[in-house]
């Protein structure tokens, strides 16, 4: 029987937040090993992921240091205001003379954040390639295809079986292998939440004017949409549907998918013209019940699953990968043993209430602004007015999406480890 892979810390799922974390224990002298049941090469394919993602400022800095941010300086989209706007109907924000709207601005917060807009938007698949590329430039060692199939946890390490017949073995694991985590249930960990009834249905569309940097919020009835500004003036849309109609949007044809586009889109940042395939996801809120487990550590959407409406679900893996990592470095460092249950749990302290706070919040956004019962659309659009006006909230808000507030890991502050 071949010798076990012996490694610091065994990653199952070669995503961007895994991919992440396995940069940063390397940067801070840690041997990690990533297991992935798939080639990186189908990762970056333009049809395996046709979302983009809003990363903030604070998560691309920890990319910078990393190296990777580098690799996507070109590809990244800044974001320099947010308009977010409430109505039945898209292009309520020409003037913005109604008292249902938000506006936020990166100059605002340009004293605190050095400069930084508010965030980056970012196709996944340029994010995928440019972390594949950091990967192996770091030579850290990557098995995939190779799929995990098995954990036995032993009192100082964990033993991996791999379907492929090898065996890997470290004194921890760290499942971010996404929502159906192999490693959570084996690791006996449950989960809480629930599916939405709806669909997030994406698509990138070229634009017949300059967007200027400027992304659009606008909350439907029917539910949130959002035009993402892209680089060479495109825009990643994304909204929700039932399911039932957005498989039908997925599939209609070109001439179709064009008419409902341009009459859900409006007319406030001119005609839009499909630029590629139309992408279809399930809709689901689901928590970790725990985020450790003896000799286990969870990541990303293994840990967590939110609702895209505040377009924080890779923001928070990519804290996760911060938190974890500068803990098992600094463990390291004295010694410590890293699966340890006191080392975990300093993670998981670091990282539980945040997590929560933005699962709730974003499940709560969602039914308070699809919600077309007139008094409450009333007490919202009042909501918004009060804090559009209030430049210290909105100050709050917007480094809060930033990832700049609370107890920030070091790489977060970009400083190495």
């Amino acid at each position: 029987m071949a010798r076990p892979i012996v490694c610091d810390v065994l990653i199952a799922g070669a995503g961007m937040a895994g991919a992440t974390l396995a940069l940063a224990l390397q940067s801070g002298g840690l041997k990690p090993v990533l297991v992935d049941p798939l080639p990186f090469d189908t990762q970056t394919a333009p049809t395996f992921d046709g979302r983009a993602s809003a990363v903030a400022f604070s998560c691309f800095r920890q990319w910078r240091t990393l190296g990777v941010g580098q690799r996507l300086e070109a590809l990244a989209q800044r974001i320099e205001q947010i308009l977010v706007t409430d109505g039945r109907s898209p292009g309520a924000a020409p003037g913005l003379k109604l008292p249902a709207f938000l506006r936020f601005d990166s100059s605002e917060i340009a004293d605190r954040s050095d400069g930084e807009p508010l965030g980056y938007l970012i196709e996944n698949r340029h994010i995928r390639a440019a972390l594949a590329q950091q990967v192996k430039a770091a030579r850290i060692k990557v098995l995939a295809p190779a799929k995990v199939v098995g954990l036995q946890v032993g009192s100082d390490a964990v033993v991996v079986r791999l379907e492929d017949g090898r065996t890997t073995q470290a004194p921890l694991v760290v499942g971010s292998d996404g929502r159906g985590s192999l490693v959570r249930r084996e690791a006996g960990i449950g989960t809480v939440g629930w599916p939405y009834p709806e669909v997030g249905v994406v698509a990138t569309v070229k634009l017949s004017r300059p967007h200027k940097g400027v992304a659009h919020e606008h909350f439907l009835p029917s539910g949130p949409f959002a035009i993402l500004p892209l680089t060479e003036d495109r825009a990643s849309l994304v909204w929700t549907e039932k399911a039932a109609r957005g498989r039908a949007l997925a599939g209609a044809r070109s001439e179709v998918f064009h008419a409902h586009l341009n009459r859900r889109f409006g007319d406030f940042v001119g005609p839009a013209t499909l630029d590629g395939k139309v992408f279809v996801y399930p809709l689901a809120r689901e928590l970790a019940e725990a985020m450790t487990a003896p000799r286990i550590a969870l990541l990303g959407d293994a840990a967590h699953g939110v609702h895209p409406i505040a377009g924080q679900g890779l923001n928070l893996g990519l804290k996760d990968a911060a938190a974890l990592a500068e803990v098992l470095v600094e463990a390291a460092r004295i010694g410590e043993d890293l699966g340890s249950e006191a080392v975990l749990e300093r993670y998981a302290r670091w990282r539980r209430a945040d997590n929560v706070a933005l699962a709730a919040a974003t499940d709560l956004f969602n039914r308070l602004f699809t919600n077309d019962i007139a008094p409450l659309r009333l007490l919202r659009g009042a909501g918004m007015a009060l804090v559009n006006r209030v430049g210290p909230a909105r100050r709050f808000f917007m480094q809060e999406a930033g990832g700049a507030t609370g107890d920030l890991p070091r790489l977060l502050r970009g400083e190495a480890l």
